[in-house]
């Protein structure tokens, strides 16, 4: 198995990469997260991988982050999601958010990500909820399993859900005036204010 590529950065065509190590040219298929963060063509690159061998096709999967190749692997794990799939929810949410959204239930917002329908959400929910706790390497993941969330916008989050908002609303409106700094409490107090239209 090929688990990390070290090499030069050959070329970039999304999802595609060409890395060449030790004369070798390793295609590599990327989420967006890991392709906007590569450095420039000619640059050297290191890659953590993921090697998928099927019977008619052998993928690598390349990653910068250990947080990302553990959310891949496990999004493999559940039913009806293959790696397209699963390179599609790293492409368009973090690590951090996606935990988010799995522990706080979150289907509507699971199914905005592409691939995505409400059944393959609720899934994602059941089977990823306790996954997720265990992963070390996951930003957030430990807010559940520790029963406190880690920043005080996840806090917030927790708390104004508790007042009854639904997930997706409490995400837009702790996002929309959340700024670096604050404590939990003002989150808390310029969203009820942003809800109630104050």
């Amino acid at each position: 198995m090929i688990g990390r590529l070290r090499g030069i950065l050959i070329s970039k065509q999304p999802p595609s990469l060409l890395v060449e190590v030790g004369g070798i040219g390793y295609e590599v298929e990327a989420p967006m997260s890991t392709i906007y963060d590569l450095p420039g063509i000619g640059k050297e690159v290191i890659l953590l991988t993921h090697h998928a061998v099927k019977e008619d096709s052998v993928t690598l999967y390349g990653f910068l982050h250990e947080s990302e190749r553990a959310l891949f692997r496990n999004l493999l794990k559940v039913s009806g999601i293959g790696a397209k799939i699963a390179l599609a929810v790293l492409s368009g949410v973090s690590t951090d958010h996606f935990a988010r959204l799995v522990h706080a239930g979150d289907v509507v917002a699971l199914t905005k990500i592409p691939g995505i329908g409400k059944k393959t959400a609720e899934r994602i929910v059941v089977e990823l909820r306790d996954r997720l706790d265990g992963l070390s390497g996951l930003p957030g993941a430990s807010m559940h399993a520790a029963g406190a969330p880690l920043d005080a916008a996840g806090e917030a989050t927790v708390a104004l859900q508790q007042l009854g908002y639904k997930p997706v609303e409490v995400t837009r409106l702790v996002q929309k005036v959340a700024a670096e700094g604050d404590t939990a409490e003002a989150i808390i107090r310029k969203a009820l204010r942003a809800a109630l239209g104050g």
